[in-house]
């Protein structure tokens, strides 16, 4: 892993708020840079992360005079998380991000959007859902898929994309049921951040989902200092899983909020402004491949590639965050 400025969990250059969004109260960071900022950019994280996920990117993008405000998304860190699954689509996180916007850059107010892993379904969602609002939009790991006008369920989903197996497991209760508190967490976390046994062991792959037996097994992870790894361990103690596994609970929500879009075509699913694809070489959840097609629902379409797994945000940083500014000065949005 390179080394590259970072956010600490208590770094000073981030201020902590919170925001009440249709009576949910959301935890956000916001960071401003040292001038008159000429422009905002919304990070928006994935599972299992937190906004602290983005902490390679924040420092830099402040350093090209970006005001940048990451969120803990619905069921995660010190954000709100309800019970109802219906909470949890994509449209009332894309209205509640909307918002959020709102609040900080003003009514109206263009801004660009960057998200990872859910966070990137989200961006993509946030960019038909209000249009208006963004002036660019980038997605690390994450392919775009327009809405459809036929349900797929779950389970007929993974015999067309077996990579997302895993899903099947996660929306049901038996990892919920079984990472509870502080030792499971940890344990769950350096799994899933590519922590391995003596053995080399994995505790999680897209075929199976969490493998529990091998739990106990998993060392640290690489892609996290000791420091970094309580932090995740106490702000998922908050709420535990229920909240961030909701998440994949919400394919029906999704495609009924959805089908009118659908239903118009490409009048409302084609993304027109500026847009980047940055997939990860090795990422076994969202591989490249995903990601062959999207152009055709694009106006203006940017795809890079970074050699990573699944978290390349934290794994190749550098070459993340110059995609992102070359995508940013590309499209005038510095």
């Amino acid at each position: 892993m390179a080394s590259l400025d970072k956010l600490s969990p208590s770094d000073p250059r981030v201020e902590h708020h919170t925001i009440t969004i249709r009576g949910n109260t959301y935890h956000y960071l916001l960071g401003n840079p040292l001038s008159t900022p000429t422009g905002t950019i919304l990070l928006v994280h994935g599972w299992p992360d937190i906004s602290f996920g983005w902490r390679y990117q924040v420092p830099f993008l402040l350093s090209l005079n970006l005001r940048v405000i990451v969120p803990d998304l619905l069921g995660y860190g010190r954000t709100d998380a309800p019970e109802a699954v219906a909470e949890y689509s994509l449209k009332n996180i894309s209205d509640d991000l909307a918002a959020l916007a709102a609040h900080v850059a003003g009514p109206g107010e263009q801004i660009i959007l960057g998200g990872h892993d859910w966070g990137g379904a989200v961006v993509w969602r946030f960019a038909l859902w209000h249009p208006e609002l963004v002036r660019a939009v980038f997605s690390v790991c994450t392919p775009y898929s327009p809405p459809r006008a036929a349900y797929i369920a779950p389970v007929d989903l993974i015999k067309i994309l077996p990579n997302f197996k895993y899903q099947l497991q996660l929306a049901g209760p038996e990892v919920e049921a079984y990472v509870v508190g502080k030792e499971r967490l940890r344990q769950f976390l350096s799994s899933l951040y590519g922590g391995r046994g003596s053995n080399r062991e994995v505790a999680f792959t897209t075929a199976d989902g969490v493998i529990f037996e091998i739990l106990d097994k998993i060392g640290p992870t690489p892609l996290m200092s000791e420091e970094e790894v309580d932090f995740y361990v106490s702000e998922y103690e908050r709420h535990g899983m229920h909240g961030p596994l909701n998440w994949y609970r919400t394919a029906e929500f999704n495609f009924s909020e959805e089908l009118p879009l659908a239903e118009a075509g490409d009048a409302k699913t084609r993304i027109k402004v500026p847009s980047l694809m940055v997939t990860a070489s090795r990422d076994s959840a969202l591989p490249p491949s995903m990601s062959a097609n999207m152009d055709k629902f694009f106006d203006n379409l940017e795809k890079r590639e970074v050699n990573a797994s699944h978290w390349a945000l934290v794994e190749a940083p550098v070459d993340v965050n110059s995609h992102i500014a070359e995508f940013l000065t590309k499209c005038d949005c510095e």
